[in-house]
């Protein structure tokens, strides 16, 4: 792109006189110019002249280039276009919407334009004023983008991704980044507002053309960030703003160096999320905790500026002291609370109710609840702190204990069935154990499920209360006298009596129910002389058998029988219909009378005994609302 000036001799002078409108009559009527031109033609010329024409001529055409600026003349002035005369065989045309100016114009002025076609389709010459201007300015832009020059430009408007911006009169592009050092949340507050910036790229093809104002700042900072990061110490307390949030942490700019706070530097307390702890651009003060010059990291923080919270712990929270603080963390375990930043102690999950077995925290408290505490235990070299809720009111156990003495009697629900016991409600979270050995003095149980149901009502007696370990024993056979004494007579040995077959017991015998409600046992080898197998299908729950007693033991709670035995002192019929009735091999009189008493073996009769399972101590603890956590079974069939 080149610049010309053609300095016109006397006899284009001419011509552009002639064809120049006279100073009275604006715009020239095209016959006029006309006329002038027949005038000019006709004129006498020699031959220097017209050698001197056609040279001038020539040198027009060939110094007139597309995409150059020249300067011409203004010609005439019509309704919606400027003649302008630039020394070429036609004149140009500029639109009369490229001056802005109207009533400054004036026939004879200098004007610049830019060759944008030397011939259209009419053999006109396209030329542009605007064009012309645009690329003035586009060659200063280049220009001061080759040398790095510094230019001021006004923020236009906003566009997405960032500013548009009015550079020498082109439109410049100013990216969201390369405002500011700093993240710009507000692009708008720019908007009229005068910026140095710097041309970065500049896109020939497209006439685009990017500037930062970003980097004018780096710059100036260089200088500040290289002191900086030699003056820096361990322990210095600077002054900067927050530049990032992250969540690991937020970065701060001390001037130019950016230094990380950690998210465990920020505060002693607890931080949930960082965002909520810390705003974006807020003024803060850190103190360098460390920093590697060849990497430039710089790491910062804000707690180290205060006092750590567990010095003189021990004075703010004496032992059994009154607390309030937030909850700030739910576990399997308990509850943390916050007492101030920095300082948490632990409510442990047996120490939130003395009457409630909990089985997790969230059923007492909940995140954010403020609740009260007293201060149980301190550790201040472990840092650790103990509450308690459930002491802020007196241990109900000692209540318990004068309301339920040892021996006396009270009407409880069932509530839970396991398979060691059954535990009694005796009052709104006041649960105690019936074990399964003092559910009956006579009956062989092997559920509580076996004669109680959830819901029932029962008669109970304290047994004991277990302040220590928290629990309440009961009893049901107690409320009556031991039978045993009186048993002892009633079934003495070889004593003949019937009872009714209640357990089918296979491979061992059978349980019968005697009179007066006591179950005995029968031995399979007691039943035939033949062994039986399948006892369940020969003897059937509810049939009825006559048999003699061969053991009586008060101290097992024992009783053992045989039908056997019982058939000796019997007829040949009342044995043959006993051998039908059971579907066994035959036998004769004599066979039975005859045969030996069967030795009785342990293996027999220890399933007889009475069964005492052992029962975990937290199961029989004053219960909760809900369910104890013990293991259920189904019932027997």
């Amino acid at each position: 792109m080149s610049e010309t000036t053609l300095q016109e001799p006397t006899i284009m002078s001419e011509f552009a006189a002639s064809m120049a409108p006279s100073s009275s009559s604006r715009p020239v009527p095209e016959r006029s110019r006309s006329s002038r031109l027949v005038a000019i033609r006709e004129r006498d010329y020699d031959k220097s002249d017209h050698d001197a024409m056609m040279k001038l001529y020539e040198n027009s055409v060939s110094a007139v280039k597309e995409a150059e600026i020249f300067q011409g003349k203004i010609l005439a002035i019509e309704t919606d276009f400027v003649a302008v005369d630039i020394g070429f065989k036609s004149e140009g045309r500029i639109p009369i919407a490229e001056f802005t100016n109207l009533a400054d114009l004036n026939i004879g002025d200098p004007v610049e334009v830019f060759i944008e076609k030397i011939e259209d389709k009419d053999g006109r010459l396209i030329v542009s004023r605007k064009r012309a201007e645009f690329m003035r300015v586009w060659k200063r832009i280049t220009q001061s983008s080759e040398k790095g020059e510094v230019l001021q430009g006004t923020v236009m408007r906003r566009i997405k991704g960032g500013l548009v911006i009015d550079l020498l009169g082109v439109e410049a592009f100013l990216p969201g980044s390369q405002i500011d050092v700093r993240p710009v949340r507000d692009f708008d507050s720019f908007i009229g507002k005068v910026l140095d910036v710097r041309v970065v790229k500049i896109n020939h093809p497209y006439e685009n053309v990017v500037v930062s104002h970003k980097i004018l700042i780096e710059e100036e900072m260089a200088g500040q960030r290289a002191a900086i990061i030699q003056s820096l110490e361990k322990g210095q307390v600077l002054q900067g703003h927050v530049k990032a949030i992250t969540d690991f942490g937020i970065f701060v700019d001390l001037g130019g160096v950016d230094g990380l706070v950690h998210i465990t530097d920020l505060s002693w307390g607890r931080i949930t999320t960082v965002q909520d702890f810390i705003k974006l651009d807020e003024e803060v003060n850190v103190v360098v905790l460390d920093f590697d010059q060849e990497k430039k990291r710089i790491s910062l923080g804000m707690k180290q500026l205060t006092p750590h919270p567990w010095e003189n712990i021990e004075e703010r929270f004496p032992l059994r002291m009154k607390v309030e603080g937030r909850v700030v963390s739910l576990t399997d375990y308990g509850a943390f609370v916050e007492l101030e930043k920095g300082v948490e102690g632990l409510v442990h999950i047996s120490e939130m109710s003395w009457t409630q077995h909990i089985k997790h925290p969230s059923q007492i408290v909940a995140l954010g609840q403020t609740v009260e505490a007293i201060v149980v235990e301190l550790n201040k070299d472990e840092k650790k702190l103990a509450l308690s809720m459930k002491q802020l009111e007196p241990d109900p156990w000692f209540k318990l204990m004068e309301k339920y003495p040892v021996g006396s009697r009270h009407l409880g629900i069932v509530k839970t069935l396991a398979n060691f016991g059954a535990f009694i409600e005796l009052e709104k979270g006041v649960d105690g154990l019936i074990h399964i050995s003092d559910l009956s003095w006579t009956k062989k149980i092997r559920h509580p499920g076996e004669i109680i149901k959830r819901g029932d009502s029962i008669d109970v007696q304290i047994m004991e209360i277990n302040v220590e370990q928290r629990r309440i024993s009961l009893g049901h056979k107690q409320l009556i006298d031991n039978p045993w004494e009186a048993l002892e007579n009633v079934y003495a040995l070889n004593a003949e009596t019937e009872g009714t077959v209640v357990r089918n017991i296979e491979g061992k015998g059978l349980i019968v129910e005697l009179p007066m409600g006591v179950d005995g046992f029968v031995p399979a080898s007691h039943l035939s002389q033949s062994p039986v197998k399948n006892i369940t299908e020969k003897f059937q729950v509810g049939d009825v058998l006559h048999m003699k007693v061969l053991e009586f033991d008060k101290e097992n709670k024992r009783i053992v029988l045989s039908v056997l035995e019982y058939l000796k002192a019997k007829d040949q019929q009342t044995i043959d219909e006993y051998v039908q009735a059971h579907h066994l091999p035959s036998i004769t009189l004599k066979e039975v009378i005859s045969a030996p008493i069967p030795k009785i073996e342990f293996t027999e009769t220890d399933m007889f005994l009475d069964f005492t399972p052992e029962v975990p101590l937290d199961d029989v603890m004053l219960s909760p609302e809900t369910e104890p956590s013990v293991q259920k079974e189904s019932l027997p069939e």
